[in-house]
C-alpha cells in the first residue's frame, strides 16, 4: 500500500524535523547499543554541523502528519544524504522513495554532481532501498572511515 505524501523543504530546526530525527536516534541507539563506536555514537558536530545543512525535507501525509525526514549537507562537490528516516509504523508505503526523489531533485537544483551517503551494516532495509533507488557502493569516506561497519553509497545527480 502506497501512502501519498508531499515532501516539503523545512528548516533544520523545524519541530517536525527535530521530532523525526529524535525517533531515528532512539531506534539506532537500540540497533547499535553493543557498538559504542558505530555511526550513531559519533559526535553530531563531526557528522552534521548544522551550518553545513543545505536542504532538509519532511514528508507529510494528506492530513499533515509528518512521516519521514531527509537532509543533505555539502561534502566537497557532493551532497551527503543525512538522517534519512521513516518511522516504523509508516514503512513499506513508498515514503522513503518520495524522500529520495525529493533529495535528488533538490541536489540537482543545488548544483551537486552526486549524492553520497553512509549507513551501517545493521540497516539492511536501508541498504536495499538505496540500491533500488540507483545508489551504488563506494569506498567508505571520512569521517566514517574510522567506523569498521560503515557502508557508503553514491548516486549521480542529473541537473535540471
Amino acid at each position: 500500500m502506497t501512502t501519498p505524501v508531499t515532501v516539503c523543504r523545512r528548516r533544520w530546526d523545524d519541530p517536525d524535523a527535530t521530532a523525526l530525527r529524535a525517533g531515528m536516534t532512539t531506534e539506532l541507539r537500540h540497533r547499535y547499543a553493543d557498538r559504542p563506536d558505530d555511526p550513531i555514537h559519533l559526535p553530531t558536530a563531526q557528522v552534521l554541523p548544522t551550518t553545513s545543512v543545505a536542504w532538509t525535507g519532511v514528508a507529510y501525509t494528506a492530513d499533515a502528519t509528518p512521516v519521514g525526514h531527509a537532509a543533505m549537507r555539502w561534502h566537497g562537490p557532493d551532497l551527503e544524504l543525512k538522517r534519512m528516516y521513516v518511522p516504523p509504523a509508516h514503512r513499506g508505503r513508498g515514503i522513503a522513495g518520495s524522500l529520495l526523489d525529493a533529495a535528488r531533485e533538490a541536489a540537482g537544483q543545488l548544483g551537486a554532481v552526486r549524492i553520497v551517503l553512509q549507513t551501517g551494516d545493521r540497516q539492511p532495509d536501508a541498504i536495499r532501498r538505496y540500491e533500488q533507488a540507483g545508489y551504488r557502493p563506494i569506498p567508505v569516506f571520512a569521517p566514517y572511515d574510522a567506523l569498521p561497519y560503515s557502508r557508503c553509497f553514491a548516486l549521480a545527480v542529473r541537473r535540471p
